[in-house]
């Protein structure tokens, strides 16, 4: 009985696992490398595992994050940076997945651990689009974050 239980668990557990894992794979691929371009999904490249709390919808996150423009020609295809959190000082502090922010970026974070880090490259549809961004950032501009996961806080019941 006790392993009949155990083998039933293990597997809704791992439903539950594909499950989330398809949901998130509409907008995310995960890869070793960076792509020379990315089409409709975010690429993301763990470069640090953490080992904190796990960023969820629906929870705030506190962020580091530095984005450039994509370069093909440039060092880690990296061109000009056009917002940084660590240049102004402060992390960002948002509800994740929800789209609060950039799509790619939002739902680049999910899943995340606190203390990782990750390199998401975000195509235009789940960017800026075909809008000017920042002043500087063309129309259907793909784009590289750096992000660091700094704190996941969960929400507390007023009730």
């Amino acid at each position: 009985m006790t392993s009949a239980l155990f083998r039933l668990c293990f597997c809704l557990l791992l439903a539950a696992m594909a499950a989330g894992a398809r949901a998130q794979d509409r907008y995310v691929e995960f890869a070793d490398t960076l792509p020379a371009a990315v089409d409709k999904k975010t690429v993301a490249i763990d470069r640090v595992v953490g080992d904190g709390a796990t960023a969820v919808r629906g929870q705030y996150v506190v962020v580091h994050y530095e984005g450039w423009v994509h370069d093909p020609a440039a060092p880690d295809r990296k061109g000009f940076k056009f917002d940084s959190t660590i240049d102004r000082g402060y992390a960002l502090s948002v509800l994740v997945g929800i789209n609060r922010m950039l799509t790619g970026l939002d739902r680049g974070i999910l899943g995340m651990k606190v203390g990782g880090k990750r390199t998401l490259m975000v195509p235009p549809s789940l960017g800026y689009g075909s809008r000017l961004a920042y002043k500087t950032v063309p129309p259907d501009s793909t784009l590289i974050f750096d992000v660091e996961l700094l704190d996941v806080v969960r929400q507390q019941n007023t009730d």
